[in-house]
């Protein structure tokens, strides 16, 4: 399998050498193309950010937008390796096969709930909260989406600090040309699994509007580990006139999700489905909403002011003790021993500015596009309370006061421009900078001893950044960018996990730099491209080290990740045929070498001891490649794709240890690959049917161990499952 891969990767590249680009074949000839096409070709599911977007720009920076209607892939069940399958480079948790948390990074960062990535929904947060606790909890249905932005690290001088850049959902909006639409899909799939989505969209006069309700639940490929999700989502836009538009979103959600818990490496070997917890649950309500302002001040100048709301709970109650320790009924009492329950609530507010103006100089159009923020978030965790001794999802106490309670606040401002410069009819050059001041504050206790220091935390920082764009053909560009990046300490990592943590008070805030460059476009009708390289520095990072036994969070150095961010997909026939009559054969390669290693080591508290230092140790959950290989063909209403993932091994913590211990919290990882396989068929004009197999060969497979929620110990990858859809769109 190896040799096919590297066949693959090496042909998929030499075509691309090869070729030469085309003079452009204009507007009207592409959009007739796409009118030609529109059943017996394959469409591009991967395209670029304009220069240009909701007045920010995104000229030099490497980005991919995943077109979600354009995919073969189980939004079901939200897929997350199929749906980021064409971005090279995204390390994947595969743990949760429910779709409600979804984590995800790039170039050696931790996918822990996409914490590294500022996560947006139609361009607002949606974390938990954005400088304290990052952590994204809510992930709308991939039913619901039109697209997805991925942008790398450059994107911290719009989007503010943090190492891996942005994730912005976009959902849906109503059909422009019809009073009412309708869409539905149906889903039912292997253990339980039923999925349902409904929506109504549509335009009349002046108002445009997009609603949806959805619900999933299954239960589960692992023992214990059932779930049940509801979300809903309405928005309205008012164009008040051509020039000026509001409008304003609402977004609900809330499940109830079983852990299965961790298991020891003897456990997973001897049957990855298994689980030791049947008590312990997780749950966390959602909502969230935002209210928009768009004015056109003239055709070259326009403003946006976008404020959001959220309010949001992380709830959870089980038996937490590691894994070795069974949950059994204690002998005295007869009945199970209380659980531990540990509620968190969020409640975050703030408010985007943003103009881009367009003017001439030296006779060239450039643009500038700048604009302020202004955000609080609040944080109140309740940890450690002592709670019924059942098996359902009960908060309920049994003695009222929690053994942890924590409060947390930020206040954040910023003030923030990017400056397209025209320099000649192909150069683009873009500084950026970005002022920041963030406060943080803390109060309450961390455990019986009584209550902590008021902490108190100011600062500011100045980032700055640049970029360009090198336009080599009507369809092909080379790009650059280097920006600053910044990671405040955040609220979790000042409290211990619930379990096996200790925590350094004295942390630091991590700071650094993403750099990349590459080359990109389209060549002919056949070919699509992106390849590149990058480095990210990421200094004062935060990691956990064994310490007389037990896991020590602290700053223990800097990292560097360095590789190279590869895609290619061919449309095989159109090399040879414009025919479509037969169809279409699309081979994609996206491949990323990732070098992700700790190269400076500086924890004062065992600097001294050389067996014990971390330098020139691999980063911790950084895979040294990630390859997604698909195959997808094509006729008038029915398209397939099958999808082969395959992933490095990973190191689980920073000291690199081989074997693992027996909690199985820590140990190397091994490699692994997943084969998926999705077909669509569209008939009569409005409706579909789609089916797949993931994980077609059962492969037995783990990317993540945990050392806390959802469950302390290794945490295997869902084994073969199967979905069957049906849907209407009218």
């Amino acid at each position: 399998m190896n040799k096919l891969f590297i066949l693959f990767s090496i042909f998929s590249n030499y075509l691309f050498c090869q070729l030469n680009a085309q003079p452009n074949l204009g507007e009207k000839l592409i959009s007739l193309n796409e009118i030609l096409i529109k059943e017996n070709q394959i469409t591009n599911e991967i395209e670029r950010m304009p220069d240009l977007k909701n007045n920010v720009i995104y000229t030099g920076k490497k980005n991919e937008v995943i077109q979600l209607n354009r995919l073969n892939a189980d939004l079901s069940t939200n897929n997350t390796r199929q749906v980021f399958a064409k971005v090279p480079g995204m390390s994947i948790w595969e743990n949760d096969g429910s779709g409600i948390q979804i984590g995800v990074a790039t170039r050696g960062l931790s996918p822990n709930r996409s914490w590294e990535f500022n996560v947006r929904q139609n361009g607002y947060d949606i974390s938990s909260e954005v400088f304290g606790y990052p952590e994204t909890y809510y992930t709308p249905p991939m039913e619901a989406l039109e697209k997805i932005e991925v942008i790398r690290g450059a994107a911290s001088l719009q989007y503010g600090p943090q190492f891996g850049g942005l994730l912005n959902y976009r959902i849906k909006k109503g059909n422009p040309t019809k009073k009412i639409s309708f869409e539905t899909q149906q889903t039912l799939g292997s253990f339980g699994l039923f999925n349902t989505y409904n929506a109504l969209g549509g335009t009349h006069k002046k108002f445009s509007y997009y609603g949806f309700l959805h619900h999933r639940s299954a239960d589960g490929w692992r023992n214990n580990s059932q779930y049940a999700i509801n979300s809903g989502y309405f928005s309205v836009n008012y164009q008040v006139t051509k020039k000026f538009a509001l409008s304003g979103e609402y977004t609900s959600m809330n499940y109830k999700s079983q852990q299965a818990g961790g298991l020891s490496d003897a456990q997973y070997n001897e049957n990855h489905q298994q689980s030791f917890r049947s008590r312990n649950w997780f749950g966390a309500p959602y909502n969230v909403a935002s209210l928009t302002l768009t004015y056109a001040i003239s055709k070259d100048i326009n403003v946006e002011i976008k404020s959001f709301f959220s309010f949001a709970e992380r709830n959870s109650v089980g038996f937490t003790n590691s894994i070795i320790t069974k949950d059994s009924i204690n002998p005295i009492s007869l009945e199970y021993n209380n659980r531990q329950v540990d509620r968190d609530k969020y409640k975050n507010y703030g408010t985007e500015a943003r103009m881009s103006v367009k003017y001439k100089f030296f006779g060239k159009e450039n643009i500038f596009a700048g604009g302020l923020r202004a955000y609080h978030g609040g944080t109140i965790r309740n940890q450690k309370g002592v709670g019924t001794n059942g098996s359902d999802f009960d908060l309920t106490l049994t003695n009222p006061s929690y053994g942890r309670s924590l409060e947390f606040s930020t206040t954040n401002l910023a003030i923030f421009s990017e400056n397209i410069f025209q320099l000649g009819k192909r150069l683009k050059i873009v500084p950026g900078l970005r002022f920041e001041y963030i406060d943080n504050t803390r109060m309450g206790y961390i455990d019986a001893s009584g209550t902590l220091p008021q902490l108190k935390k100011e600062r500011t920082l100045f980032l700055y950044g640049l970029g360009g764009e090198f336009k080599v053909s009507e369809k092909t560009n080379l790009y650059g960018n280097y920006s600053l990046a910044y990671r405040p300490v955040t609220f979790s990592e000042l409290s211990p996990s619930a379990t096996t943590e200790t925590i350094n008070p004295n942390l630091k805030d991590a700071s650094g730099f993403n750099a990349d460059c590459g080359f990109r476009g389209t060549l002919k009708n056949y070919l699509s491209f992106d390849v590149g390289l990058f480095y990210l520095n990421y200094d004062n990072r935060i990691g956990s080290i064994l310490q007389n036994g037990n896991l020590f969070k602290t700053n223990i150095g800097t990292s560097v990740s360095k590789g190279i961010e590869s895609y290619v997909e061919v449309n095989v026939l159109r090399i040879f045929t414009d025919n479509t009559k037969i169809g279409a054969i699309s081979l994609f390669s996206s491949n990323s070498f990732i070098s992700a290693k700790y190269v400076k080591w500086d924890n004062p508290l065992i600097a001294n001891d050389p067996n014990k230092s971390i330098q020139d140790k691999q980063v911790e959950n950084a895979p040294k490649y990630i390859h997604r290989f698909g195959l997808s063909y094509c006729l008038k209403g029915f398209s397939a794709t099958l999808q082969l993932s395959k992933v490095a091994a990973v190191y689980t913590d920073v000291e690199n240890t081989e074997v693992s211990n027996a909690q199985g919290t820590i140990g190397k990882l091994p490699a692994y690959q997943v084969m998926d396989a999705a077909l669509t068929y569209k008939f009569l004009k409005y409706y579909n049917v789609k089916a797949g197999i993931n994980n077609l060969t059962e492969e037995k497979y783990a990317s993540r161990r945990a050392t806390g929620y959802p469950g302390p110990g290794i945490l295997p990858g869902n084994g073969r499952t199967y979905f069957l859809s049906l849907g209407a769109t009218f």
